[in-house]
This record gives structure tokens, sequence and C-alpha cells, in this order.
């Protein structure tokens, strides 16, 4: 064996030692809440919500809009009110997103989302919001591109697809089948319409990687070689799910929830493509190499290693 070889095989245990330290619920997403209370007009009681790792005010900065003055628990904007850019310094370092929830006097309540490429959001005064479905999308497709690319779950799913498929046009029909699949329980899940506890659907998602997996270590014509997208459907209706479990943490704004929910949509088939479409340049790339072709047991060998170690502590944790 090369000296090249066995240096790039020891990259890949240091990889695959790494990623089992990552946490079971690979693709958690960290949130950041802020309450504001309007209790006279222009004087809002402040806090933030509570949160399992950081405490948010030590590592968020807030910036209130002009002619307001802020302490530890209230802001006083005086007769021009709550108008103008709320802005949180810090989100995308510690936190994914912030939300900022507003509750009005006349009882009316507004959630706004902060992200790293949008930290700020413009307040009017009132419960009114004229924001335009523009910058709600952008917001949302951010998150959505944010969540696949960090859910290193849902992406060892997809590479255990490309393994088992190949880059041939079967391919095509497999991730379509995926897409409609984790789209319609992603939908029906966010709008109320289906509810399942997390942990047995965290525990599926894990299973599903270790099946995979199995299917594209072997060569024997099962249904998952011979009806790829069928099985990519089936357990793309699991996935759909662990999309809706961090969108519920996201939460949805009451004004354009439809488009919210679709471009948050949008945004995990846009990082779902950019994965393929990597996948496929490094394929591209070593098909010319034998020597790297050789590595593909190994390489399965650890995805479902490290999914059948997530399956454990899983479902470890529905038994509990």
């Amino acid at each position: 064996m090369s000296r090249w070889m066995r240096g790039l095989r020891r990259c890949w245990l240091a990889l695959l030692l790494g990623m089992l330290t990552v946490p079971a619920l690979a693709h958690e997403m960290s949130m950041a809440e802020m309450q504001l209370r309007e209790v006279a007009p222009g004087d809002f009681l402040w806090q933030w919500g509570p949160s399992e790792k950081y405490p948010p005010g030590q590592v968020l900065r807030l910036q209130w809009p002009e002619g307001c003055t802020a302490d530890a628990t209230h802001v006083r904007c005086g007769e021009h009110g709550l108008a103008g850019r709320v802005s949180v310094e810090g989100v995308g370092e510690f936190f994914s997103a912030v939300l900022v929830k507003v509750n009005w006097r006349d009882g009316q309540t507004r959630v706004y989302t902060l992200t790293k490429a949008q930290p700020s959001v413009q307040l009017y005064g009132a419960a009114s919001d004229p924001r335009g479905m523009g910058e709600i999308a952008a917001a949302y497709t951010l998150l959505g591109v944010e969540h696949i690319l960090g859910g290193i779950d849902h992406l060892l799913f997809v590479i255990g697809l490309l393994f088992l498929v190949g880059f041939q046009r079967r391919l095509i029909w497999t991730i379509t089948a995926f897409t409609a699949a984790h789209s319609l329980t992603l939908a029906s899940s966010a709008l109320g319409w289906l509810t399942l506890r997390s942990a047995p659907v965290e525990a599926t998602i894990a299973l599903s990687i270790v099946l995979v997996a199995g299917e594209a270590l072997h060569r024997r014509q099962t249904l998952a070689r011979r009806w790829p997208a069928v099985v990519a459907f089936l357990f793309g209706l699991v996935h759909g799910l662990g999309f809706a479990g961090a969108l519920q943490e996201i939460g949805l704004p009451e004004n354009h929830l439809l488009v919210a929910l679709l471009t948050f949509n949008v945004g995990v088939e846009v990082g779902q493509l950019c994965t393929v479409g990597l996948c496929w340049a490094l394929w591209r790339l070593t098909s010319r190499w034998p020597a790297v072709q050789q590595l593909r047991t190994a390489l399965l060998y650890g995805i479902g290693g490290i999914a059948a170690y997530w399956s454990w502590l899983r479902i470890a944790a529905v038994l509990a």
C-alpha cells in the first residue's frame, strides 16, 4: 500500500472518530428567544428565554431603535413607540437564529426570525407588520440551507443513496422521491396536521442510514436495489418529520406562514443539491484513480458504523 493511501486512510479514521463525538441528535439547531411585552404606550418589558446551551445575554448584544433607552428589564421608547430596527450582534456564532416575540397591548403577537445573514428587523411601533415576503423568504431559505448542511444524519442518508444507486438516471427519480416525501411530512407536521414524538423519529432516521449503507455494501437484488426510489420515499417521510422538528424550534411567522414554510423547504433542497453536486464532482475527479475507488467499502462501513452508534443512543432515549 502506498504512503499516500495509508495517509488517506488515517485521515478517514480521524474523521470517523470525530463524527462519533457528534451528539446523537445530529441536526439540532440552537435557538435563542427574546420576548417583548408592551405594558404602556412605548414602554416594554423584555427578557431572554431559557437556553440549554449558552445564556443568550452573555453572547448576544442587542441594539434598540434610535430614541429608545433600555436597562436590564425595560425598554422605553416614548411617544414614537418601538419603531425602527432591532438588531442582534453575535447571531450565527453561538445560536443559529434568534426569535424576537413582540406582545402588543391590543393582544396581538408578532414573531420575527433573525439570522446571521439577516441580523435585524424593522419594527413599526404597532402590531401591523408590513414586512414583505422577500425578507421572510430570504431568512427561511437560509435557515433551510443551514439546517441540511448542519444535519449530518440527513447528509449521510443522501450520501448512502448515492453509493446505492450511483450517478445514473435512476438517481434523479430516487432523489426526487426523497424530496417529495420529506416535503410532504414537513408541511403536514409544521401545519399541525401530523404530530409524532421526536425520539422515535430520530431513532428511525439513524436506522435508515444503517439500512442504506448495508444495502450499498452488497450486490444482491433486494428491494432497495430494484426500487431505490420507493425506499427513498418511505424513509423520506420520516426525515421530513425531523426537518419539521427543527422548524418548530425556529417558529413560523403568522403572516406569510406558507411563504416561510415553502422557502425553508427550498433551502433544504438547495443544501441537498449542493451536497449531491459536490459528491458528483469528487466522483468525477477520483474516478480515474483505482486506489481511491477501493475506499468505497471503508466509507460505507464508516457511515453504517456511525449510524449504528446513533441508533443505539436514540433507541435508548426512546426506552428511557
